[in-house]
């Protein structure tokens, strides 16, 4: 089991490096470069060649049943589902089969909404602690489900 993580824009990094250790899981920050390797023997970075979705299709094709994947990219996450690995993102929302549909329709939607309408900016709300502390308990019980390889 592993826990991956799409770290180029990443905000709990640190938060999940603190759960994988405690757990003792295997973490690999994959990124485009510009992250300090960490020291930590429980987390591995893996530097991809510069371009746009490198570390997306490097993750994707990298994960598989019984891992876990953090990332707030929707397409990604839904690739990493299909490839059969839990999905969190940054906020504490896991994705999964079940809901992975509905968030790829809302992101579309709320794309062609936005290049409708050239005044229409933002909506994403702040990351706040509340996101933090939802995501530490979330990554924690989804990679403890994923060790004991329950559903």
């Amino acid at each position: 089991m592993t826990l991956y993580i799409d770290a180029d824009a990443c905000p709990v990094k640190d938060e999940a490096e603190r759960v994988a250790t405690r757990l003792r899981v295997r973490m690999v920050l994959v990124s485009n470069g510009g992250i300090r390797p960490s020291a930590n023997p429980w987390v591995e970075s893996v530097f991809v060649a510069q371009g746009p979705d490198e570390a997306d299709k490097w993750i994707a094709q990298a994960c598989g049943p019984g891992d876990v994947v953090v990332t707030g990219d929707i397409p990604l996450a839904a690739r990493c589902v299909e490839a059969g690995a839990r999905v969190v993102k940054h906020n504490g929302e896991e994705l999964t089969r079940a809901n992975i549909g509905m968030v790829l329709a809302t992101r579309d939607l709320m794309a062609d909404l936005r290049s409708a309408d050239p005044f229409r900016q933002g909506g994403a709300k702040m990351f706040g602690k509340a996101d933090r502390s939802r995501f530490l308990d979330v990554l924690d019980r989804v990679l403890r489900a994923a060790q004991s390889g329950a559903g």
